[in-house]
Protein backbone atom coordinates (compact mmCIF):
# COMPACT_ATOMS: atom_id res chain seq x y z
CA UNK A 1 0.00 0.00 0.00
CA UNK A 2 1.34 3.49 -0.94
CA UNK A 3 0.66 6.40 1.40
CA UNK A 4 0.81 10.12 0.63
CA UNK A 5 3.54 11.80 2.75
CA UNK A 6 1.15 14.60 3.73
CA UNK A 7 -1.09 12.10 5.50
CA UNK A 8 1.52 9.67 6.82
CA UNK A 9 1.84 9.52 10.57
CA UNK A 10 5.29 8.75 11.87
CA UNK A 11 5.33 9.64 15.55
CA UNK A 12 1.68 10.21 16.17
CA UNK A 13 1.76 13.66 14.48
CA UNK A 14 0.83 14.43 10.92
CA UNK A 15 3.57 15.75 8.64
CA UNK A 16 2.95 19.49 8.07
CA UNK A 17 0.49 20.14 5.30
CA UNK A 18 1.25 22.24 2.25
CA UNK A 19 -0.93 25.00 3.71
CA UNK A 20 1.22 25.21 6.86
CA UNK A 21 4.45 25.24 4.82
CA UNK A 22 3.13 28.07 2.65
CA UNK A 23 2.08 30.04 5.72
CA UNK A 24 5.57 29.71 7.21
CA UNK A 25 7.13 30.82 3.93
CA UNK A 26 4.87 33.86 3.72
CA UNK A 27 5.68 34.92 7.27
CA UNK A 28 9.39 34.40 6.64
CA UNK A 29 9.26 36.56 3.52
CA UNK A 30 7.28 39.29 5.29
CA UNK A 31 9.72 39.37 8.21
CA UNK A 32 12.65 39.42 5.79
CA UNK A 33 11.14 42.43 4.01
CA UNK A 34 10.63 44.26 7.30
CA UNK A 35 14.20 43.52 8.34
CA UNK A 36 15.46 44.94 5.03
CA UNK A 37 13.47 48.17 5.40
CA UNK A 38 15.46 50.96 7.01
CA UNK A 39 14.20 54.03 8.80
CA UNK A 40 16.44 56.79 10.15
CA UNK A 41 15.79 59.63 12.60
CA UNK A 42 16.24 62.91 10.75
CA UNK A 43 16.96 66.02 12.81
CA UNK A 44 14.08 68.55 12.69
CA UNK A 45 11.80 65.96 11.02
CA UNK A 46 11.71 62.60 12.77
CA UNK A 47 11.73 59.10 11.27
CA UNK A 48 12.11 58.72 7.49
CA UNK A 49 11.75 55.38 5.69
CA UNK A 50 14.65 55.06 3.25
CA UNK A 51 12.93 52.53 0.98
CA UNK A 52 12.44 54.98 -1.96
CA UNK A 53 15.95 56.44 -1.60
CA UNK A 54 19.19 55.71 -3.44
CA UNK A 55 21.79 55.64 -0.65
CA UNK A 56 25.58 55.63 -0.76
CA UNK A 57 27.95 55.36 2.20
CA UNK A 58 31.32 57.13 2.19
CA UNK A 59 34.38 56.08 4.17
CA UNK A 60 36.89 58.77 3.15
CA UNK A 61 35.01 61.88 4.25
CA UNK A 62 35.45 63.31 7.74
CA UNK A 63 32.02 65.00 7.59
CA UNK A 64 29.72 63.27 5.07
CA UNK A 65 29.08 59.66 6.03
CA UNK A 66 26.07 58.87 3.83
CA UNK A 67 23.98 60.53 1.12
CA UNK A 68 20.47 59.24 0.41
CA UNK A 69 18.46 60.75 -2.43
CA UNK A 70 14.88 60.28 -3.59
CA UNK A 71 14.93 61.56 -7.19
CA UNK A 72 11.14 61.51 -7.53
CA UNK A 73 10.72 63.91 -4.61
CA UNK A 74 14.13 65.63 -5.05
CA UNK A 75 14.70 65.04 -1.34
CA UNK A 76 18.10 64.43 0.31
CA UNK A 77 18.79 62.79 3.65
CA UNK A 78 22.45 63.10 4.56
CA UNK A 79 24.37 61.75 7.54
CA UNK A 80 26.88 64.29 8.79
CA UNK A 81 29.17 63.22 11.64
CA UNK A 82 26.59 60.82 13.04
CA UNK A 83 23.40 62.89 12.58
CA UNK A 84 20.92 62.75 9.71
CA UNK A 85 19.74 66.05 8.16
CA UNK A 86 17.40 66.69 5.25
CA UNK A 87 17.28 69.04 2.27
CA UNK A 88 14.34 69.72 -0.04
CA UNK A 89 13.98 70.29 -3.80
CA UNK A 90 17.59 69.38 -4.54
CA UNK A 91 18.23 68.84 -8.29
CA UNK A 92 19.45 65.39 -9.31
CA UNK A 93 22.36 66.93 -11.23
CA UNK A 94 23.59 68.62 -8.05
CA UNK A 95 23.39 65.37 -6.07
CA UNK A 96 25.30 63.56 -8.83
CA UNK A 97 28.04 66.23 -8.77
CA UNK A 98 28.16 66.02 -4.96
CA UNK A 99 28.61 62.25 -5.03
CA UNK A 100 31.47 62.60 -7.53
CA UNK A 101 33.14 65.49 -5.73
CA UNK A 102 36.70 64.93 -4.41
CA UNK A 103 35.67 66.59 -1.12
CA UNK A 104 32.12 65.76 -0.04
CA UNK A 105 32.33 68.07 2.98
CA UNK A 106 33.51 71.09 0.98
CA UNK A 107 30.87 70.47 -1.67
CA UNK A 108 28.21 70.26 1.05
CA UNK A 109 29.35 73.52 2.66
CA UNK A 110 29.52 75.39 -0.65
CA UNK A 111 26.46 74.04 -2.45
CA UNK A 112 23.96 72.35 -0.12
CA UNK A 113 24.08 73.85 3.36
CA UNK A 114 21.66 76.76 3.67
CA UNK A 115 20.43 76.45 0.07
CA UNK A 116 17.72 73.78 0.27
CA UNK A 117 16.06 74.50 3.61
CA UNK A 118 12.94 72.36 4.08
CA UNK A 119 11.33 75.09 6.18
CA UNK A 120 10.94 77.27 3.07
CA UNK A 121 10.84 74.59 0.34
CA UNK A 122 8.34 71.81 -0.31
CA UNK A 123 8.99 68.87 1.98
CA UNK A 124 7.61 65.51 0.77
CA UNK A 125 5.15 63.59 2.89
CA UNK A 126 6.23 59.97 3.31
Amino acid sequence: MIRCPATTRTTGRAIPSLRRILAVLLVTCAVGHLAAAESVAVKYRGPVDLTPFECATYQGSAVVERICYDPRERYVVVKLTGTYYHYCEVPASLVAAWRESPSLGQFYNRNIKGEFDCRVRRMPAY
